[in-house]
């Protein structure tokens, strides 16, 4: 880069004015320079993700802690928002600890290496593409925080606190951390060309797919089925849908990570099915039970938003209402299985939901990501597939290979937690509500 002492200043007999002009003329040769070495930063993309990350955060605390704790009953209203407000810190500190380098060093098509310990190497003049790397990694940061939280749903009421912080700290680092870098830190799906871009398989298949296991293994909640156990404030899940709806833009329209044509695009797709998803899981409701409920509008809409997540960056809005008109009606059925004819208490809906949303999604990008389809054309297929079989053969290679190791990792994970704490609260405890039972406080003096 030229410094001005690669300029040498001819001594002046024209007094101030032709200093002056010369001054300007030697500024003028320097700002190409000083253009150059800053061009890699992008205002515009920093200030979008910043504010993105912020987007995902609020998705988490409040958005997905009342969400969840509005369906609850009033005895464990404060153990849902104590787990998720806690994984949040958890989780954050091990991300930087060891998880983004897991995640997204370089390694091998596995799992990242440790060269990255304690974001050693993130400083303030790292960049990654157009935006600094700090701001990167705290973005991916909050997926890793979202991601656990997500589970709480399925073994809500009746685990250990300390279990449930001892899990999620290994599911982390074993589950979510190697298949971070499978998809998105350039792993062997990568590789496969497998499509998901804001976390379909990710976020929504390895949460889906761990609720699942968890609510298999530690059982369901005393008296349940048979015992109706209905959320205690609708008021509070509602709103907590409400920010979540608003939080993800920031989860899918940021991970295009730029201000660009993307990012807009993932922005209306994301909108569409989510209000597609809610729509059609009423009208499901209201043809199957007689009536719409406000419960369904909003998992309808909870649906829609998994479902289109992997597909945000690959679809247009015509097929992203087709997503959201297919979430809102497999998810539907997928709840009523899992709850009414397999009798599995995922206690707040998180695989039928989540998890089938997620493979739903990654399924349909293998088709709508074709440029071929008329208005539900879409941007081109990953890496070097090159038509809809191709693609979708990556697809269910990502799928199947994620959900088994999720399931089986998972599975290994609660078994040796078991052994080290104990994953459930005993029954004395479970009947007392886990709000006094474990923190000595409760949600409503009354």
């Amino acid at each position: 880069m030229m410094t001005p002492s690669n300029f040498s200043f001819k001594k002046s007999t024209t007094g101030k004015s032709s200093m002056i002009k010369r001054l300007i003329s030697s500024s003028a040769l320097l700002l190409p320079s000083i253009a150059l070495a800053e061009e890699s930063i992008n205002g515009a993309d920093t200030a979008w993700i910043l504010t993105a990350t912020a987007l995902v955060l609020f998705m988490t605390i409040p958005g997905l802690s009342l969400f969840y704790a509005g369906l609850a009953r009033s005895k464990n209203v404060l153990s849902i928002l104590m787990q998720c407000f806690s994984l949040t810190g958890l989780m954050s500190i091990l991300w930087f600890v060891a998880g983004y380098s897991l995640a997204f060093g370089e390694g091998n098509g596995f799992i990242g290496d440790l060269n990255n310990l304690f974001m050693a190497n993130v400083t303030k003049g790292s960049i990654s593409g157009t935006i600094p790397e700090s701001l990167f990694a705290v973005f991916q940061m909050t997926f890793a925080v979202i991601t656990p939280a997500l589970i709480v749903g399925a073994f809500a009421e009746r685990m250990k606190f300390s279990a449930m912080l001892l899990f999620s700290s290994f599911w982390l680092f074993a589950v979510y951390a190697p298949v971070c870098h499978w998809v998105w830190g350039g792993g062997w799906l990568s590789e496969l060309g497998v499509l998901d871009f804001a976390g379909g398989i990710v976020v929504h298949i390895t949460a889906g797919v761990a609720a699942l296991v968890c609510a298999l293994v530690i059982g369901n909640r005393k008296g349940w089925p048979q015992t109706a156990m209905p959320p205690h404030n609708m008021t509070m899940t509602v709103t907590g849908a409400g920010m979540l709806w608003v939080g993800w833009f920031g989860f899918n329209a940021g991970s295009a990570l730029a201000a660009d044509e993307s990012a807009a695009m993932a922005l209306i797709v994301t909108h569409l099915a989510a209000a597609t998803g809610s729509l059609t899981w009423a009208a499901c409701e209201w043809k199957k039970f007689g009536k719409p409920s406000v419960l369904g509008s909003v998992t309808g809409m909870v649906a829609g938003l998994g479902t289109i997540t992997p597909a945000s960056g690959s679809v247009s809005p015509a097929a992203a209402i087709v997503i959201g008109f297919t979430a809102g009606i497999v998810c539907f059925y997928a709840t009523i299985t899992i709850k009414q004819k397999l009798k599995i208490d995922d206690s707040l809906d998180v695989f039928p939901v989540h998890g089938v949303g997620g493979i739903l999604g990654s399924l349909l990008v293998g088709v709508f990501c074709a440029s071929e389809l008329g208005a539900f054309s879409g941007y081109g297929f990953g890496g070097d597939n090159t038509s809809i079989g191709s693609q979708l053969e990556a697809q269910l290679i990502g799928i199947v290979s994620v959900f088994a190791y999720t399931a089986v990792v998972t599975w290994i994970l609660l078994k040796l937690v078991n052994a080290i704490t104990g994953l459930r609260v005993d029954e004395e405890q479970e009947a007392q509500g886990l709000d006094l039972a474990l923190h000595e406080e409760k949600g409503y003096d009354i």
